[in-house]
Formats: C-alpha cells, structure tokens, sequence
C-alpha cells in the first residue's frame, strides 16, 4: 500500500511543476526513478514489505501489450519510406546489428553466458525509447528528417524487438525441452497464432468500429473505449490457443487500420492519458528494482552498460547511414540518443516471468538495470547540452545538406 501512496504523491508533486522541469535536464524518468530509489534508501527495513512481483509484472505485460498496440497503430508506410530511408535503415540494418553487437559484448563480458542468454540481453536493450527522447524529438532545434527518424525508430522498434527476444528464449530452453518442441512451440504457436490472433482481432474489431461510426451508433468519447479494448481481446484471445500476446497485440495495432483510418488518433489519445501514468509507475518500480539489488552490481555490469549505450548502438547506426551524406555530427547525434528505457524494463520482467530458471538469468536482470539507469541520467542530462551543441552545427551546414532539405 505504501508504494501506491507515495507514488500517487509524487505524480501530484511532479504534475506541480512539469512545465518547469520541461526546461531542464530533469525529466519525468529520472523524477521517477529517483523516487522509488529514495523510497528504499529512506525506509529501514523496507524490504520486509515485500514486493507483489507476479501483480508487478502482470502490469507490465498488459503496459507492454498496450505499448506495442499503440505503436504499430501509428505505423505509416509513407513516413518509413520518406526521409530518404533513414526510418528503414535504423530499424532494419542497424538494429539487426546492434541486436549481434549487442550478443557478442555480452558473451564477452560475461563468458558464463550461452548464447541464447547473450541474446536475451541484447534483444532486451536493443530497443530505444520514444519517452526518454521526447526532448529531442520535439526540439524545432533539431532538423525535421533526424527528429522524425529517430522517432519512428523509437515507435516501432519495441514490436522489432520482441520476436527476436522469444527466440532467443526458446534457444536457451533447446537443451531441457529438445529442439523440435521448442522450435514447434515458437514458430506455430507462439508467432503462428499470436499473429493469427492479432490479424483476425485487429480486421474484425477495426471493420466493426469503422461501420459503427459511419452509422452514428458509436459516441465520440466512447471510440478510445473501443480501441483500447481491441489489444485486452487478444491478450483473451491468445490464452486457448498458446499465441504470444505481445505479436497479437502488435498485429492487432497494424490490421485495425484497415478499418478504422482514426485507430492512432484514439491510441495517442489513451497514451497521452493514462499511457503516461502506466509509464511513470513502472520507471517508480524500476528505481525500487535498482534500490534493492544495488549491493549485487559490479564494474562488468556497468562496463556493458557503458558499451551498450556507445560502441553496440553508435556504431550500428554509423553503418546504416552510410551513404546517407549527413554530417558526421548528424551520424553522432542519432547514435547517442538512442536511450533505452520502458521497453526494455517491460522487456526485462517479461522475461523474468517467463521462470525458465536459466544460469544467466540474474546477469541478465543486473545488466539491464544496470543500462537502463545509466541511460536515464545520461540521455536526461545531455539532451538540452547536446541539441545545443548540434544545432549551431547545423546552422553552420549548407543549404544542399540533407539536414536542410524537409
């Protein structure tokens, strides 16, 4: 109970002053994060409470399945293939890359990992997130192509992310349960049917409501009802047939606007709401998270942290934009403010849930912490010093740049 009291706390103090700290380094992740650290630090004995972990991450699940929802209802080919490709390259080449990358420093770094659990933690932090980057991407500061690419990037590669987390899960399982099972289990039911799922949820419900509203049955305020309900039905749908909610869910988001043009206005509309309050939760039970397993970090987990944020997303990126002509100081930008955050907290306890009582597993879970924590302290407080530095860059670029032309 008390974590409930003092979180609503601070969504009040913080809605005080969130158009102040708007201004500053001090961004809601870090106010969050702060507050369920401060929580552990200030209560002696804390511990003894307990933590609801199966309630925990039973939220986190259905805030993941609302995040990929809404996410790929805002999928639009026409901005992918615009602004020279820049959304396409990020999510294809280099995510693909930074996903290798990413497995290769991780069993590396940490040798007692296989390479299925090298995986887990790479696909777990590959995705970056659109949050913590809201100061760049609505900058006027920042060129329109690089803004918007790196908020596509953000938007979609969460869903991305996803499939290649369950796969490598089922790899790790091979050894215990015999290649054909997990294999059958992950093809077939897990991305088969979840997708399946997805497709047949998203094309009814999106037709449904499409016809409902053209014969005025359906109230304005009563359409963000509707959407919002459309990921719940395949998260029920999922459970008989053995599909993963998550590709459901994302698939139902891509199938409803076949039906319904409206769908991402509605799901914005939910995000901006309670999206956001869904949002701060977790990153106050993720600085809770941090607070209690603080004694158990080392220099390995953070060195892969360091590495995470630099060398495994800067230079995918580099190599994705290659042929680009952006300026190197555009290349630079884009592969720093990649941050990671809610996705892959959400991603983290997900796979924790999954109990499949791996060697690796608390590696895994420290070296995530570990990440996202550094991340939210170095993309807050460098996102303000670094527009400014990147902007009078630009003014100082050509007309012809890319970074000129909208």
């Amino acid at each position: 109970m008390i974590i409930i009291v003092v979180f609503v706390a601070l969504v009040f103090l913080y809605s005080l002053v969130s158009r102040r700290l708007e201004h500053t380094v001090v961004t809601a992740p870090i106010v969050f994060t702060s507050g369920g650290i401060l929580l552990i630090l200030a209560m002696q004995g804390f511990q003894e409470f307990g933590i609801q972990q199966a309630i925990i991450l039973k939220l986190a699940e259905l805030g993941l399945v609302m995040l990929l929802f809404t996410d790929a209802t805002h999928i639009n080919l026409k901005t992918l293939w615009s602004r020279k490709n820049l959304p396409l390259r990020l999510l294809s080449i280099g995510m693909l890359l930074t996903i290798l990358l990413g497995a290769v420093a991780a069993h590396l770094i940490f040798p007692h990992l296989s390479i299925g659990e090298a995986g887990i933690l790479a696909a777990i932090l590959a995705p970056t997130d659109a949050g913590l980057g809201q100061v760049i991407v609505r900058s006027p500061r920042v060129p329109l192509r690089i803004r918007q690419s790196l908020d596509v990037e953000a938007g979609l590669n969460d869903g991305l992310a996803v499939p290649f987390c369950m796969f490598f899960i089922a790899v790790s399982q091979i050894g215990t349960e015999g290649v054909g099972r997990v294999l059958l289990n992950y093809v077939f039911e897990q991305l088969g049917m979840g997708a399946l799922v997805g497709l047949t949820v998203g094309l009814i419900g999106g037709l449904l409501l499409a016809i409902a509203r053209r014969k005025e049955w359906m109230a304005e305020s009563a359409q963000q009802l509707g959407i919002v309900a459309l990921p719940v039905l395949s998260v029920i749908a999922c459970e008989p047939v053995g599909g993963s909610m998550f590709i459901a869910a994302y698939i139902a988001g891509l199938a409803v606007q076949s039906g319904f043009r409206d769908a991402s206005t509605n799901s914005l509309e939910f995000t901006e709401g309670w999206g956001k309050l869904f949002n701060y939760f977790v990153f106050f039970l993720f600085g809770l998270f941090v607070a209690l397993s603080f004694r158990q970090f080392s220099f390995v987990h953070m060195l892969y942290a360091i590495l995470s944020l630099t060398v495994v997303r800067m230079l995918p990126v580099a190599i994705a934009l290659i042929g680009t002509r952006l300026d190197p100081a555009s290349i630079l930008f884009m592969g720093w403010f990649g941050p990671r955050g809610l996705a892959s907290i959400v991603l983290g306890l997900v796979f924790l849930e999954e109990e499949a009582n791996f060697p690796g597993e608390e590696t895994i879970k420290l070296a995530v912490m570990a990440t996202v924590m550094l991340s939210i302290l170095a993309h807050g407080f460098s996102a303000l010093p670094g527009i400014d530095l990147y902007a009078r860059r630009v003014a100082e670029l050509d007309a012809t740049t890319p970074e000129k032309r909208q």
